[in-house]
């Protein structure tokens, strides 16, 4: 999910100049009420508006609300979601506590944690929305741990990120299975692995994953960093582990892709042999594009990868907050995972469990998840929890000071 850090430190800044802080909570509806209420009212969903099939894909959920509901769904499209917590942020200074511009809100990490230690989100509702006992919570902890904040009830997971190896099997037939393997075979291939220099999103969630797989007490990561002494401790495997590869990478590590796009192209052109991405369904997508070859093919590490589960939340004063439930437990809905879960829809991998689901509701996922290149849920393996947000903070600060040039 998109959102600048630097936004959000401001917002919260000015959160706490002016005071206001403090959870505000307010009842949930009953089901029958909220649906009956929804009923004529318009839904403003503020959501990042920069890809044309996620937009088709909105639009097709409002046609299906407004069927099935009699709701009427308008799409706010944002560059940055940090824009909708500072509109929210804004109509709390005003005193607006009712009426709202915005009625939900595509959001996670940073943003969520911002808006929920300031009181600034509607709720618990997700325990009223019945399709929200069909998510894979074993399966799948992110849906209720939004990167070390618990959810508690006040946002609706939708949909899943987790990082994955894309590599072209015309050219590779070994791939690492962690991130100490990952090493040996940079050192077998030289030039033909590099990942996208940080702050890009992939590549600091790159280090996150060597920083787990490395430090001596991953434990440590879900919660803020202690001192400097103890990120110095935490960290030294992540830097070694660099000096070593580095030397090894594409440009000899003395360049990086500045985007995950651009790392993605290196493979397309040839340049790379394995690339990093964050969404399971882009070699897949990119193939029926004509982005990739048809030789591309997915893999993950042995012990895991860094998922994390994108949500739908309500704000504290959104105007058409019964509208938003339906729309949000719509979205978690059997049909609606299915078909943003197929390639030619979305690709986004699905937060349900198959197996609370009926036989012919199972099989509009197997048909949508038939490319060669996209692994199913089960091929993901495990999802690791990502590391509280001042450790990649701290994290950025630190590579730009070793290694950028």
């Amino acid at each position: 999910m998109r959102g600048h850090r630097r936004t959000i430190f401001f917002v919260l800044g000015i959160l706490l100049a002016f005071g206001l802080t403090g959870p505000l909570r307010a009842q949930a509806p009953s089901w029958d009420q909220a649906v009956a209420r929804a009923r004529g009212q318009t839904v403003f969903w503020n959501a990042w508006g920069g890809d044309e099939r996620i937009n088709a894909y909105i639009a097709w959920v409002g046609s299906r609300v407004a069927e099935d509901y009699g709701i009427t769904l308008r799409h706010v499209k944002l560059s940055d979601t940090a824009d909708a917590v500072a509109r929210v942020l804004a109509e709390k200074t005003a005193g607006r506590d009712a009426g709202g511009s915005v009625d939900l809100i595509w959001i996670n990490g940073e943003n969520f944690a911002a808006m929920k230690r300031q009181g600034l989100l509607f709720g618990p509702f997700t325990e009223v929305l019945p399709n929200y006992r069909l998510v894979d919570f074993a399966g799948k902890p992110t849906t209720r741990i939004d990167f070390t904040v618990p959810v508690e009830g006040l946002e609706a997971p939708w949909g899943m990120a987790k990082i994955n190896f894309i590599y072209d099997s015309a050219r590779v037939s070994d791939t690492p299975g962690s991130i100490p393997a990952f090493l040996d075979w940079a050192a077998a291939h030289p030039g033909r692995f590099t990942y996208p220099a940080p702050p890009d999103f992939t590549g600091s969630t790159f280090l996150k994953q060597v920083l787990i797989e490395l430090t001596p007490d991953a434990a440590l990561l879900q919660q803020d960093v202690p001192d400097e002494a103890a990120f110095a401790r935490a960290t030294a495997p992540l830097w070694a582990y660099l000096e070593a590869l580095h030397p090894r990478l594409w440009r000899g590590g003395k360049g990086f892709p500045a985007t995950g796009t651009a790392q993605l192209q290196l493979l397309d052109d040839g340049e790379l042999d394995i690339a990093i991405s964050f969404y399971p369904s882009d070699a897949a997508s990119m193939i029926v594009n004509g982005r990739l070859p048809e030789s591309a093919r997915v893999f993950v590490l042995d012990g895991g990868t860094i998922g994390n589960t994108h949500f739908v939340a309500i704000p504290y004063n959104a105007n058409a907050k019964e509208g938003a439930m339906v729309v949000a437990n719509f979205l978690m809905g059997p049909e609606a995972q299915a078909r943003k879960q197929s390639v030619e829809a979305w690709g986004d991998q699905t937060v349900l469990a198959m197996d609370k689901l009926s036989p012919d509701e199972r099989r509009a996922f197997e048909a949508g998840a038939a490319h060669p290149a996209l692994l199913s849920p089960a091929q993901l393996g495990p999802t690791l929890l990502e590391p509280h947000p001042s450790w990649m903070t701290r994290i950025e600060v630190e590579w730009r000071k070793r290694f950028s040039r």
